[in-house]
């Protein structure tokens, strides 16, 4: 790009994105048992860091859903395939490990940083997976 010509374009696929970000994030706050904006106000560092790997998680096939896709219906598909699969992780990564959000809600960060892992590791390969 060497002129601002693509910019509408830019801040559509931004807009759009930005607004599948705030939807995964509406839903997976949702999901969790504990209230992360809460324990975050609070100066809990656990929920900070579990909702931080979640975010990042789920950027990284955002990022390449915005790469790859060819039309804004193709970013709107496969970014919501992207977060059923981050939204996936959550879920198994609680299975696993027993009671996460009470553990969240006392500031045990080894379950954060498990959760957040999680997060982020998924993230990885569901980006890896999301490049076609």
């Amino acid at each position: 790009m060497t002129s601002l010509a693509a910019l509408p374009h830019f801040l559509a696929y931004l807009g759009v994105s930005i607004l599948v970000l705030a939807v995964f994030l509406v839903i997976y706050t949702w999901m969790t048992r504990h209230n992360e904006w809460d324990l975050i106000r609070r100066g809990n560092t656990a929920a900070s860091v579990s909702l931080s790997g979640a975010l990042i998680g789920f950027s990284l096939p955002l990022a390449s859903v915005i790469a790859h896709a060819g039309d804004f219906a193709d970013l709107v598909v496969w970014a919501l395939v992207a977060m059923v699969v981050q939204l996936i992780a959550y879920f198994l990564v609680n299975v696993i490990a027993s009671d996460v959000s009470a553990a969240i809600e006392r500031g045990q960060m080894a379950q954060a940083v498990m959760l957040g892992t999680g997060g982020v590791v998924m993230g990885i390969l569901n980006a890896a997976c999301l490049t076609y």
